[in-house]
C-alpha cells in the first residue's frame, strides 16, 4: 500500500511540475467556461444603428430618445436622404436604420397612425431579427404609455425590411464563416509542425547548417501550403455558389486576393507557433485549442461582438478571422469594392507582416 501510495505521490509530483498539463488541466476549463458563458448569448447589446427622420418633430425625438435609453441600441449616425442608407450599410459597422416618415407627428394626432421602417442589415438573419423585434418591443411599450389617457389610441406601425438577405436564408451566415474557419484551421495547422517536424526528424541540423537566411526558410515552408490553401478555398467558393447558391455580388478577382491575403496571415501564424513549440504535439494543440475557440466564439460568425462585455470585444480585434469575416460578407452579400473594405484589408496585412517578422526573429533565436 505504501508503494502505491508512493507512486500516486510521484505522479502528483509529475504533473504539478509539467506547466503545459497543470494549463490543459485548470486553464482551459476555466477558458472555456469565461468564452461561452460570456461569447454565447442570442440577445443584442449596443449595436449600432442610424436615424433617417423625415419628420424631426417632437414625437420622433422622444422615440428616438427612448431607444437610444436602451441598453440595445447605439445611435451612431443621423443621415437625411433615404439614398444614404446603402451606404451607411455598406461600411458594415450600421446593423439597422429606423426610417420615420414625415409628417410623423401630425399623422399620429389627425390620423392616429404613423409608420417607421425598420431597415436591417440581414447578413447576419438572427441578429436581424432580433433587432426588429427588439425596437417592436420598445415602440410597443412608448405606444402603451402615450395611450393611457388618449382616446382614440395612437397607433404606430413598424415596417420591417431585411437587406443583403431578403429570405432570411442561414446559409448566408453560415457559408462565410465556416470558410474562415476552414481556412484558419487548417492553414495554420499544416504549417504549425513544418518545422517542429524537422526537429522530431533530426533534419533541422541541415536548416541550421544550410546557406538560406531564416527568413527564406520560413517563405519556402509557407509558399507550397499558399496554393494548397488557395485549391481548398476555391473548392469552398464553388460549393456555396452552386450547392447553396450563395450569392457573389462582388469582384470575384477581390474575393480571390482577400482570400489569399488571409491564407498567408493563416500560414505565417502557424509558422510562429511552429518555431515556438518543441514538438507536432505541442504544435498541434496550441494550433487546434487555442484558435478553435477564439475563431469560432469571437470572430462574430455565430455571435454578435457587440453583445460581449469589454474586454472579449478588445481580444476579438486581434483576431484574424474577425476582419475576414467581415470582408466575404461584404463582398459576397453587399457587393462592395476595395474602397469599403480597405481598412480590414491593411489590418490583415499588417498581422500578417507581424506574424512572419515574429516568426524570423524566434528562428534567429534558435539559430543562436
Amino acid at each position: 500500500m505504501k508503494r502505491f501510495i508512493g507512486f500516486i505521490r510521484k505522479e502528483f509530483y509529475h504533473i504539478f511540475r509539467d506547466k503545459r498539463s497543470l494549463f490543459i488541466l485548470f486553464g482551459m476549463p476555466i477558458a472555456q467556461i469565461l468564452l461561452f458563458g460570456f461569447a454565447i448569448t442570442n440577445e443584442i447589446n449596443n449595436v449600432d444603428i442610424a436615424i433617417l427622420d423625415h419628420s424631426k418633430d417632437a414625437t420622433t425625438q422622444e422615440i428616438i430618445n427612448k431607444i437610444s435609453a436602451s441598453k440595445y441600441f447605439s445611435i451612431d449616425a443621423f443621415i437625411t436622404r433615404e439614398a444614404d442608407i446603402e451606404s451607411v450599410f455598406k461600411k458594415g459597422k450600421i446593423k439597422a436604420v429606423l426610417n420615420f416618415e414625415k409628417d410623423f407627428s401630425k399623422k399620429l394626432i389627425k390620423e392616429n397612425v404613423a409608420t417607421i421602417q425598420i431597415i436591417t442589415d440581414a447578413t447576419d438573419p438572427n441578429t436581424a431579427n432580433t433587432i426588429s423585434n427588439y425596437t417592436n418591443s420598445i415602440l410597443q411599450k412608448y405606444m402603451q404609455e402615450q395611450n393611457k389617457d388618449i382616446k382614440p389610441i395612437y397607433t404606430i406601425i413598424p415596417q420591417t425590411r431585411m437587406v443583403y438577405n431578403t429570405e432570411l436564408k442561414s446559409v448566408f451566415m453560415f457559408v462565410p464563416g465556416v470558410m474562415t474557419i476552414i481556412l484558419m484551421l487548417v492553414s495554420a495547422m499544416m504549417t504549425s509542425i513544418s518545422i517542429t517536424r524537422e526537429k522530431e526528424l533530426g533534419t533541422m541540423e541541415i536548416l541550421l547548417v544550410s546557406p538560406l537566411k531564416p527568413i527564406q526558410v520560413i517563405i519556402g515552408k509557407v509558399v507550397p501550403y499558399i496554393l494548397l490553401s488557395v485549391i481548398n478555398a476555391i473548392v469552398i467558393v464553388v460549393l456555396s455558389i452552386f450547392i447553396f447558391n450563395m450569392p457573389v455580388e462582388g469582384s470575384l478577382f477581390i474575393l480571390g486576393l482577400e482570400s489569399v491575403l488571409f491564407i498567408i496571415n493563416a500560414l505565417s501564424l502557424g509558422i510562429l507557433i511552429s518555431t515556438i513549440s518543441k514538438t507536432q504535439q505541442t504544435a498541434m494543440m496550441i494550433s487546434l485549442m487555442g484558435l478553435m475557440l477564439p475563431v469560432i466564439l469571437l470572430s462574430g460568425f455565430i455571435f454578435p461582438i457587440s453583445s460581449m462585455p469589454l474586454p472579449l470585444q478588445l481580444i476579438s480585434h486581434v483576431i484574424p478571422a474577425k476582419w475576414f469575416i467581415i470582408i466575404v460578407k461584404a463582398i459576397m452579400l453587399k457587393g462592395v469594392g476595395i474602397t469599403f473594405i480597405w481598412k480590414e484589408t491593411l489590418i490583415l496585412l499588417g498581422m500578417t507582416l507581424f506574424f512572419i517578422g515574429l516568426s524570423v526573429k524566434k528562428y534567429k533565436i534558435r539559430l543562436e
